[in-house]
């Protein structure tokens, strides 16, 4: 019986041409080989099973074929390309740096580096999975990788090149791999599938492809699983589906049509299904957001090339995508994400999905609703809307004595009128504007300049129209004053407000009101509320003539005597009697 040889080995590429996925690479190592402008270390980094080793061993019995061809193949007949196949090569020599990390490895390893090749022109030395070196390995590997002889040639590989040393990475040619397309291994698997004498169904390979994920040892495996599945040399896209557990884009198209059309009853009876089959419910809501997203990368021609699935999915994501508006699968999205962050956490996981699927179903029926409420307004607006022109008023002489016309949303206030100075003095203008009732219980802080100036002051301009009508100032007593001020306190109900205003004050001149603060806390607060203050002492105390000034008072308290030298010292200060009581008794005090 003939030995089984996995796929991943069987049809491992043996030349540049033959690697897959990778012609960034492939170019640029065949190049530096033309054109011999080899670096002295390469590092292969990239996703497991996309060619690193792969490239590295081509890469090595390459430059030692003694009979390279100019499409910089190897000839495979010379002496150095025999020992190769064979793996009996003495001038390839490959380390796994995950079981030999230590730094004695290194040091073997840099001690062969110091014999030349037998035969050929280089020695290459490929160490796998790099990262794994241990810190003190890497410092011990760091000059023979900077300055080796001529002969000798690095090929380190890894998976996680970010545990890389920066001096190490500064000493190599930095190759990075990338994850290998569907279209392309499924391409790959069908000339394996050839080559086997099988059957299979080109839409059974682009799903083994997806489930790799970017690597083809993966898919090579899987491959070789499903055709043991499958007993015989016929490969179908169900028996991939049931070998691989896979659920089924069918699912997801069909679940779509279900919530779009809002059919709540087949969402739940399909979700039901997905659940008998065995598959878990957090793997179906991830499929549905990732279908949605699908979707939405389907709308634009633009974004269609980030669909990472097979042509004939791809063509009915196009189909239901030209069905679905934007907006639905905006919102959908949300749903699904939500659905997704929070399924760990709910206690009952299938009935949490089955609200969430309910959500989706009704999601067209919210938003057909939203544009009918909304067009609906629209006309109302339309039509409720009356422009009414008012006339303008013609005769008027003096428009601030003048009534001021009212609508009822706008009232018009007269502007200022400029009055000389001799009118000031003689007989000031007094322009009275209609306003609410004043109200002492509501006061609340304004930007506008509420102040009014004192009577007798000579101004060349009025520059706003004054906000009381008091005939005359009438005199207030300080009794009268601190009563106000305490009511208004009350008023604002506030802590800091009573502090400032229930304590002493001064009166200047018979109309300054000087208060005394503690801190800037209270200056700000002051600041605020003066307007309203101001507003309220003229108007309960009749005199125009109020203002308001402040000013901080530190409060400079004495320091007590503590300790019990001090309270002697203190009380010794106020009676000097007890220094010489101290002194006849020779007394010494204890503190």
């Amino acid at each position: 019986m003939e030995k089984f040889v996995v796929s991943a080995r069987k049809y491992r590429p043996i030349t540049f041409d033959a690697v897959v996925g990778q012609s960034h690479i492939t170019t640029t190592l065949q190049n530096a080989i033309r054109t011999n402008h080899l670096a002295q270390a390469f590092l292969f980094c990239g996703p497991r099973g996309v060619g690193k080793t792969t490239c590295a061993r081509i890469l090595a019995k390459t430059i030692n074929c003694q009979n390279l061809g100019e499409d910089i193949s190897p000839c495979n007949e010379c002496e150095s390309c025999k020992s190769f196949n064979n793996n009996a090569s003495f001038n390839i020599h490959e380390l796994d740096a995950a079981s030999n990390n230590s730094v004695e490895d290194i040091r073997n390893l840099t001690d062969q580096v110091r014999f030349p090749p037998q035969y050929g022109k280089y020695k290459v030395y490929i160490i796998d999975e790099v990262h794994m070196l241990s810190q003190a390995a890497f410092n011990a590997f760091l000059k023979t990788l900077e300055e080796p002889p001529s002969y000798a040639i690095f090929i380190l590989a890894t998976t996680e090149k970010y545990k890389i040393l920066p001096t190490i990475l500064s000493r190599c040619q930095i190759f990075d791999f990338n994850r290998i397309h569907i279209k392309d291994m499924a391409d790959h698997l069908a000339n394996v599938a050839n080559k086997e004498s099988i059957k299979a169904d080109y839409q059974a390979l682009e799903l083994i492809a997806q489930k790799a994920d970017g690597g083809l040892r993966d898919a090579l495996s899987m491959f070789d699983l499903n055709v043991t599945f499958a007993a015989g040399n016929e490969l179908t896209y169900q028996s991939v589906l049931d070998n691989l557990h896979i659920l089924d884009y069918d699912y997801y198209f069909r679940m779509t049509d279900f919530l779009y059309g809002g059919d709540i009853a087949g969402a739940l009876l399909l979700y039901n299904d997905v659940l008998e089959k065995g598959f878990d419910g957090h793997q179906f809501v991830v499929g549905l957001n990732e279908h949605f997203r699908n979707l939405m990368v389907s709308k634009d021609q633009q974004t269609v090339k980030l669909l990472q699935v097979a042509e004939s999915t791809q063509r009915r994501y196009l189909e239901q995508s030209g069905k679905l508006p934007l907006g639905y699968i905006l919102s959908s999205l949300s749903v699904g994400s939500h659905l997704d962050i929070n399924y760990k956490s709910a206690k009952n996981q299938r009935l949490y999905v089955e609200i969430g699927l309910m959500k989706l179903s009704q999601i067209q029926q919210v938003l057909n609703l939203s544009e009918l409420s909304g067009s609906t307004s629209d006309e109302k607006k339309n039509s409720n809307v009356t422009l009414v022109p008012i006339p303008p008023q013609s005769g008027v002489q003096n428009p601030v004595n003048q009534p001021v016309s009212v609508t009822p949303t706008v009232t018009q206030i007269p502007p200022a009128v400029p009055v000389t100075s001799t009118q000031v003095k003689s007989n000031p203008p007094v322009v009275s504007t209609p306003r609410p009732n004043f109200t002492p219980s509501k006061f609340k802080s304004t930007d506008v300049d509420l102040s009014l100036p004192s009577v007798g002051a000579q101004t060349n301009q009025v520059n706003e129209p004054a906000i009381n009508n008091f005939g005359t100032n009438k005199s207030f007593t300080l009794e009268h004053l601190k009563k106000e001020l305490h009511l208004f306190a009350d008023l604002r109900n506030n802590a800091t407000i009573e502090v400032m205003l229930k304590r002493d004050f001064d009166l200047v001149d018979g109309h300054i009101l000087k208060l005394r603060l503690d801190n800037q806390v209270q200056m700000d607060l002051l600041t605020q509320m003066k307007q309203d203050l101001a507003v309220y002492l003229r108007q309960q105390l009749q005199n125009s003539s109020i203002q308001i000034a402040s000013e901080i008072v530190e409060n400079q308290q004495e320091r007590r005597p503590y300790t019990a030298q001090e309270k002697f010292e203190f009380l010794a200060n106020k009676n000097p009697a007890l220094w010489d009581l101290k002194e006849k008794l020779g007394m010494d005090l204890v503190f």
